[in-house]
């Protein structure tokens, strides 16, 4: 059987990896673009993830039987359309359903329309129609946060909760003006909410679905949740992230509400959704929707996953979910980004890493953004490595995550220590 995987992450190479190491199956799996870390277990192809005319050409010329889609672009872009429409097999939601993640303001209004839990919220036309709600003391007060987000597509960069009003009116100058200002075309200003946040994923065929382990992400850059929001600089599951009766109600009042209203207008949803929650004092509350899976979420997921995933994807295109049980193993696990120097603002590449060729018992290591030179490892972007292990415990897996860790090395590596702490 032949796969194609679209991206060139971590999350990607958690995927390929997944797929070599469930399925029953021999595959011949193709990763477009892929890195060099996949590159050592598949078939890299050079072709970008928005170039969708050229991905489904591959797909068909070489009869890839099932096509799974890493980043959200190409799917705000309409390549699963484009493969449907081609008769090639592919894991993902259509264009119409990537709203849920390509604006903010799709989002929240799809919330308001099915009852879904969220924070209150206003979308403005302009920068200036934004600074006058702002002034207008509509949200939060003269020094009480408030949550400032682009409307589009911003690769993690374009949502910042600002501490006061003033920080308020320089995030909305700031997005309209800065690198990500075509995303920031409508801006949507939202009540700040508290709480612990949650990352639950589900696997989707349009009507049933099937959960994966809670997880929990940190954004931050530097520890005790300072410095710069990141794309994640790692992520834990385990079962204290979330009770049973948290789940139920997070089911009944979020998942349930969200699948019955996209099937109600009239784009199902079929692939992986990511739901992104607080857990406030009254309750969980939507702070977003991603249409795939996460980064690093997903690392620290999948490398609990039993059930093959081959098989899931299969059962979510012929909409068969619904008979399939998926399992999971019981353990913890945890996964470490080590990022450059630089990062996020402008990471240092090229530096030699060292130790990479040990081999660590329960640890997977990842890779985000590596090269091969000269028969040496060596970075070529922000977020590098996500390394990732499982134990009976949160406190173990972290313990042998970080042991992991404390043999790579290169000049101006960054990373978290206290990923997982405090967990509870």
């Amino acid at each position: 059987m032949k796969v194609l995987v679209i991206g060139s992450g971590g999350r990607e190479h958690a995927i390929v990896a997944t797929l070599q190491r469930t399925s029953s199956q021999r595959l011949e799996v193709f990763c477009a673009p892929g890195n060099a870390g996949i590159e050592q277990i598949a078939n890299c192809v050079e072709i970008k993830p928005n170039d969708i005319q050229s991905l489904a050409d591959f797909s068909a010329e070489e009869n890839i039987d099932l096509t799974i889609v890493g980043p959200e672009a190409p799917l705000a872009a309409g390549i699963v359309n484009t493969f449907e429409d081609r008769g090639l097999r592919i894991i993902g939601p259509s264009r119409e359903a990537a709203r849920l993640e390509a604006s903010k303001a799709f989002a929240k209004d799809f919330m308001k329309r099915h009852g879904i839990p969220t924070a209150a919220y206003r979308t403005l036309e302009s920068a200036d129609d934004a600074l006058a709600v702002l002034q207008s003391g509509e949200f939060g007060g003269e020094d009480s946060p408030i949550v400032i987000k682009a409307d589009g597509l911003a690769a993690g960069k374009g949502v910042i909760v600002a501490q006061s009003r003033r920080e308020a009116e320089a995030a909305v100058r700031e997005l309209v003006t800065g690198s990500i200002s075509d995303a920031a075309r409508k801006i949507v200003i939202e009540d700040a909410l508290s709480g612990p946040e949650v990352s639950l994923l589900l696997f989707a065929d349009g009507r049933d679905f099937r959960l994966m382990p809670a997880a929990r992400d940190h954004k931050r850059l530097g520890e005790n949740d300072t410095g710069p929001n990141t794309g994640g600089m790692g992520s834990i599951t385990d079962k204290s992230i979330l009770d049973a009766s948290e789940l139920n109600e997070i089911v009944r009042t979020i998942i349930q509400p969200t699948l019955a209203g996209a099937r109600a207008e009239g784009f199902g949803f079929r692939g992986v959704l990511f739901i992104g929650l607080m857990m406030t004092h009254n309750g969980p509350r939507v702070l977003e929707y991603n249409v795939r899976f996460g980064d690093p979420e997903t690392q620290a997921i999948l490398v609990r996953l039993n059930s093959d995933l081959v098989e899931i994807c299969e059962a979510i295109v012929s909409g068969r979910l619904g008979e399939m049980e998926v399992g999971w193993s019981e353990k913890s696990s945890a996964c470490v980004v080590l990022a450059a120097r630089g990062y996020p603002a402008k990471p240092e590449i090229g530096a030699r890493i060292d130790g990479l060729d040990a081999v660590h018992r329960n640890v997977s290591i990842f890779h985000a953004a590596t090269q091969r030179q000269d028969s040496k490892w060596v970075t070529s972007g922000g977020r590098v490595l996500g390394v990732t292990s499982l134990g009976n415990t949160l406190d173990e897996a972290l313990s042998t995550c970080y042991g992991a860790v404390a043999g790579i090395h290169w000049e101006g590596m960054q990373f978290r220590r206290d990923i997982g702490r405090g967990h509870g």
